[in-house]
């Protein structure tokens, strides 16, 4: 499997899995197998772009700033609240 670099950040195309503790959504709204519509821009081409529903999860998430590897990201997209603790 390849995987996708923008910048430092690399994604493989399936997503990879997802964090221990991530279960699915019971009643998401929109559903595995649904076609949507991405309205998001965040990497280039995702603008309109039809995709299908894979898994769906009761999460918050959150968009965050932050310093990794003497890089600055501002609004990285997206970071779920399993994926986080509070600062010391």
């Amino acid at each position: 499997m390849s995987a996708h670099h923008h910048g430092e950040h690399t994604h493989t195309p399936d997503g990879g899995a997802p964090p221990v503790g991530i279960n699915e959504a019971a009643n998401p709204t929109y559903p595995v197998g649904a076609t949507v519509v991405l309205h998001a821009d965040h990497m280039p081409g995702m603008e309109g772009a039809e995709a299908t529903v894979v898994s769906s999860t009761n999460e918050t998430v959150y968009m965050v700033d932050l310093d990794m590897d003497g890089m600055r990201m501002t609004n990285h997209k997206w970071v779920v609240e399993s994926e986080m603790r509070p600062s010391r």
